[in-house]
């Protein structure tokens, strides 16, 4: 039971960098292992469809989150369907063994994918400013690969997921944070750089 908690909160946390990419390996582990197992109405995530749509939302924010500016509005739309997916996320797994409350469920999953989602959506701009854009979709790229990763060992090690997962988003957090304070010391691109400093 526990361990079936921790594989939500460990999907869930990543889909506040990515809706589509923990919904995928969640269907794919229901699909292709006896880890998981969906019941109705959830199982329709690992349905063919479920996947076939999936694949094209993944497809469609994987390509818009690497573009300056689009990423910017696409982080604005996903500011629902993120925390809905890790409402979804953690709902649909624990739904299996009836671990926890529904709502209870809802209301972490939509914590743990809004807190991230939050960072994300307020830090982005940093990247975009101190790099003109270049760094956006360097940092899209790894965010991708963190979601995918902390997906994957929530399936096959969940106490391990949700500590890396915390650890990479105190270090994320930490890293925008960083940025932040050297934009506001050296000004915005152009200006003079700060004597004396």
């Amino acid at each position: 039971m526990e361990s079936t908690f921790l594989t939500g909160l460990g999907l869930a946390g990543p889909a506040g960098l990515n809706a589509y990419i923990p919904l995928l390996v969640l269907a794919i582990a229901d699909r292709a292992t006896s880890r998981i197992d969906l019941e109705q109405p959830y199982d329709f995530i690992s349905s063919t469809w479920g996947i076939l749509i999936l694949l094209a939302l993944l497809t469609f924010e994987i390509i818009v989150d690497k573009i300056p500016g689009l990423d910017h509005a696409n982080d604005l739309l996903q500011s629902v369907v993120r925390p809905a997916a890790g409402a979804v996320l953690l709902m649909a797994v624990t739904n299996e063994q009836g671990v926890i409350n529904p709502v209870v469920a809802m209301l972490l999953g939509l914590g743990a994918a809004g807190g991230v989602h939050a960072v994300k959506t307020v830090s982005r701009p940093a990247v975009t400013v101190s790099t003109g854009g270049a760094g956006n979709p360097i940092v899209s790229l790894i965010e991708d690969g963190v979601a995918l990763f902390v997906s994957i060992m929530a399936i096959l090690l969940p106490i391990l997921a949700v500590i890396s997962f915390v650890l990479l988003a105190i270090f994320v957090y930490w890293s925008y944070s960083r940025v932040r304070r050297l934009l506001r010391r050296s000004g915005p691109p152009g200006s003079p750089t700060p004597t004396g400093a």
